[in-house]
């Protein structure tokens, strides 16, 4: 009966990988978390649905950085989102 052995070499280096694995990850982990507390915001916003149309109220997003377009013209291939694209 053939017993199968492994390298004390072969193990440590295994170990090796998954420690630094998991020592990649945490570290990444600690990034998101980092990054998402430097963005915070005080007012979060909510979505309001009225008829035909979903508008955030409040929020830190600025109307005025956001592209206007004339709701007089018809939806095009231009518009990227209509209003039956929502799903609630």
């Amino acid at each position: 009966m053939a017993r199968a052995t492994t390298s004390s070499a072969t193990r440590s280096a295994g170990m090796f990988q998954l420690v630094a694995g998991l020592a990649s990850a945490l570290a990444f982990t600690g990034a998101a978390f980092y990054t998402v507390e430097l963005a915070t915001c005080g007012d979060a916003g909510q979505y309001v649905r009225h008829d035909n149309h979903v508008e955030l109220i409040g929020g830190c997003v600025d109307g005025n950085d956001l592209p206007h377009t004339d709701p007089r013209q018809p939806a095009g291939s231009d518009r990227i989102a209509e209003h039956n694209n929502y799903r609630p």
